[in-house]
């Protein structure tokens, strides 16, 4: 098989490829006055609840108990009010309150430059994936809301996998996915995302990694260590990695 038939980027999807600000906004729409009242901005409690989600869905992972992600995440709402502040989380706020948060959070739509990108990459001779923590109706259902059409057969789930990033074995489920290749260099990878731990963690499993700016705004490449493409958003980003492979 050819090298142009045997390129791959896989995606990270959600706060990646898919804007979380559907979710920021129904936030301050919903709890804003009420946070404020106790000295805590929306963004900063919403970027808490998410975060540790990442984690605790992480952590379940890790220790053979995996979760849907949207269920971790509803799971800790309240723990996530109790440690940003509020002593009495379950008269703060209700089941309505929270149910509202999350069907935002299933309502996120695409970044700008998404399809753009998707093009690039596919002139460059790339094809390419999306590997996700949420469910694929969910996660796909984003892109298609925005009209980016994705081919199901290659838009891989966690829950498939029954392990979540950054473990190792769910970069190589997608991994193993893709055609053997033929001679040395014959077979290109590339992970990119919005997270620099996901595609840090790829680089560790073989890919090459593509880190766009717009959600982390600081590398960090002081723990991170290296990364071989860096750019502010998607179409920059597929320009990297055509430009990166031209120079190889």
């Amino acid at each position: 098989m050819s090298t142009t038939q045997n390129k791959h980027v896989v995606f990270d999807v959600v706060g990646t490829l898919i804007s979380y600000d559907a979710f920021f906004t129904a936030l301050e729409t919903r709890l804003g006055s009420r946070l404020k009242a106790s000295n805590i901005g929306s963004r900063i409690f919403g970027y808490a609840w998410m975060e540790a989600g990442e984690k605790e869905y992480t952590y379940l992972s890790l220790s053979a108990n995996y979760t849907p992600f949207i269920s971790v995440f509803r799971s800790i709402f309240y723990r996530t009010l109790w440690q940003a502040g509020i002593t009495s989380p379950r008269t703060f706020a209700t089941d309505e309150d929270r149910e509202f948060l999350i069907s935002a959070y299933r309502g996120l739509t695409p970044r700008p430059g998404v399809r753009e990108c998707f093009e690039r990459l596919e002139r460059g001779g790339y094809k390419v994936w999306c590997l996700t923590a949420g469910d694929v109706e969910r996660v796909n259902g984003y892109l298609v809301s925005g009209g980016v059409e994705f081919p199901k057969e290659r838009f891989v789930s966690c829950d498939e996998i029954g392990v979540g990033k950054p473990v190792a074995s769910s970069y190589q489920f997608i991994l193993d996915k893709f055609p053997k290749g033929e001679g040395e260099g014959a077979r290109e990878m590339w992970f990119a995302a919005g997270h620099m731990w996901d595609a840090a963690g790829a680089r560790q499993c073989g890919f090459k990694g593509a880190w766009v700016s717009f959600w982390e705004k600081e590398a960090c490449l002081d723990i991170f260590k290296e990364m071989d493409v860096i750019a502010e958003d998607l179409p920059a980003l597929a320009d990297g990695i055509v430009g990166f492979s031209g120079k190889q």
